[in-house]
């Protein structure tokens, strides 16, 4: 299994009335196949998961393995506040077919670094998928440290992390983790170039939801450690990556996903639509330009 690359952290459409829209499900997973994404996660933050049921996540999950049909690796988020309701996920992820699971650091808990420590072991040892630890300290509350992270990549089963953590102390001390058996993701859009030019293997983005072919692009460049086709690949995102920074993941990409004839702008509760006014207006501006480099590119 190569998990590497331009990895998409997948939305989920739903309908007006709020059920999963399965069929705009599917046009965003051919829009990220034709777009060259080298593997998927399905139900990460992103994807809202913690609004999703029980079956729904069954679904979603079932029909974008079908879907995606081993062209690239499907990757389930299993993280839970709870280590046994984690490892019960993943092992229902595993079940379902999923190929890794995406682990979130508990959220809300706070636990100590023994605690997380001894979490993903057991998920590990437990859960029956290889693990992606996944460290995004301002939506969980605790950050899971490099000496940690060191500790936990001895376990066969723990492949590689997803580090959110954008700033050049974090991601030299996660380059230096680097290992044939454990890669280092960037979890974050605005860095993912230099995490890339670093020594990460990828990035798990948000962006590509809505331009694969460009993420594609930008992460084809860093990985081959070309600065300059990454400055410039980084400097056509950048309007894009600004304009989704305007209100929380995943509200932002989701109002891009009605422009691109792929499911409606509307998210579940807690969560709201993004407003008609000026965030919205340069979303759709940064989009329509990115739309025109590529039709010019082609």
């Amino acid at each position: 299994m190569n998990i590497r690359g331009s990895i998409c952290a997948l939305a989920t459409p739903f309908t007006a009335d709020g059920a999963l829209d399965l069929d705009a499900f599917g046009r965003l997973l051919d829009h990220q196949l034709v777009g060259g994404t080298q593997a998927l996660v399905v139900a990460g933050s992103t994807g809202e998961a913690h609004m999703l049921e029980h079956d729904e996540f069954d679904r979603l999950l079932a029909f974008a393995l079908e879907r995606v049909a081993g062209r690239v690796p499907v990757i389930a988020g299993t993280g839970e506040a709870g280590t046994a309701k984690t490892v019960a996920l993943t092992r229902r992820a595993k079940a379902l077919g999923a190929d890794a699971a995406l682990v979130v650091t508990p959220y809300y808990v706070r636990p100590t670094q023994e605690g997380l420590r001894r979490h993903f072991l057991e998920v590990a040892e437990h859960g029956g998928l290889p693990v992606l630890l996944y460290n995004v300290p301002t939506r969980t509350g605790c950050d899971l440290l490099p000496s940690t992270v060191a500790a936990l990549r001895e376990h066969p089963a723990i492949v590689g992390i997803k580090e959110a953590r954008g700033d050049r102390e974090r991601i030299t001390a996660l380059a230096e983790l680097v290992r044939e058996d454990f890669v280092y993701l960037s979890g974050d859009d605005g860095s993912a170039g230099a995490a890339m030019l670093a020594g990460a293997a990828g990035t798990v983005s948000v962006v590509a939801n809505l331009v694969p072919q460009a993420f594609r692009a930008l992460c084809d460049a860093a990985v081959a450690g070309d600065r300059v086709a990454t400055a410039r690949c980084h400097a056509a995102l950048e309007p894009l990556l600004q304009a989704l920074n305007c209100a929380p993941n995943p509200i932002a990409v989701k109002a891009g996903l009605p422009l691109l004839g792929l499911g409606l702008a509307l998210p579940r509760l807690p969560l709201v639509e993004l407003n008609d006014g000026p965030d919205r207006a340069r979303l759709h501006q940064a989009l329509s330009s990115l739309a025109s480099l590529a039709t010019a590119a082609g």
